[in-house]
């Protein structure tokens, strides 16, 4: 599952460190397949260096950034004195992150019988889509199978994608829940109730899940999980909202209940 091209200038990579020399360092990169890169003893540190050795070790791991690319000649110039604290913090969660979700995607692979090359596509789809194997993973542990609406995958992977995700990736977020009565008299009242359920269910925003569960006659349980409690407020009453106004189109009647209180749309 890594990249097989080469890196940009100037972004920042995971390496470990192969050779140390009396003018540098020779390293390979992690998430490019092994490639080589050079550290020059200018680029180790700011200011003089007299022992590269004093600096970085053999099988160190280190993160550096990308000075200079000459794939003709296979060559990656990197530096990393140009790397501070929080670059580096913040790339190696990265590529820890990302070493999980490709390890994740072969659980997915075994689960749903999937082959080698297959999987390879899929993985290049979602890193092309998400950004990045783990958002894909992180999209799914938040919003389910909505998350996929726009890739297309087959059933099977994005079932088994989406039960991996929810069980080990626990982001911080609230769960609130609201209530609707939806009833309605006419002859396709329960055509009607899905309708309105349906229209319900399509609210979305970014990072948030709605889950409508049937609780017993007339009511339906509207589940919001996002981020924070404003966003998870503002998503549960337009949900609700929606399901009410909808009914009310078609013909029936609807109300809204939270914290105890009625309010009709």
């Amino acid at each position: 599952m890594e990249k097989n091209n080469w890196p940009e200038i100037g972004e920042f990579v995971v390496c470990t460190v192969k050779d140390v020399t009396d003018f540098g360092a020779y390293t390979t990169l992690e998430e490019y397949d092994g490639k080589e890169g050079f550290i020059h003893i200018s680029e180790i540190k700011a200011g003089w260096v007299k022992y590269v050795r004093d600096h970085v070790r053999e099988g160190q791991k280190i993160v550096c950034k990308v000075l200079n690319v000459d794939p003709s000649r296979r060559h990656i110039d990197l530096s990393l004195k140009d790397v501070n604290e929080h670059q580096k913090r913040a790339k190696i969660q990265e590529w820890k992150s990302e070493q999980k979700a490709t390890k994740w995607l072969q659980f997915v692979a075994e689960e749903t019988g999937t082959n080698e090359e297959e999987m390879q596509k899929v993985a290049q789809k979602l890193a092309e889509h998400f950004g990045s194997l783990y958002s894909a993973f992180e999209e799914a542990a938040m919003i389910g199978a909505n998350a996929f609406n726009d890739v297309k995958l087959k059933k099977k992977l994005t079932a088994s994608i989406v039960q991996i995700a929810q069980n080990n990736i626990k982001l911080p977020y609230v769960d609130i829940a609201g209530y609707v009565d939806l009833t309605c008299i006419l002859p396709e009242g329960i055509e009607v109730i899905k309708s309105a359920l349906i229209a319900a269910n399509d609210i979305q925003e970014e990072n948030v899940r709605v889950d409508i569960t049937y609780t017993g006659a007339p009511r339906y349980r509207i589940k919001v999980i996002a981020p924070d409690y404003k966003k998870a407020e503002s998503v549960l009453k337009k949900a609700a909202t929606t399901a009410v106004t909808t009914i009310e189109q078609l013909g029936g009647k609807g109300e809204f209940h939270r914290h105890n209180d009625t309010v009709k749309a």
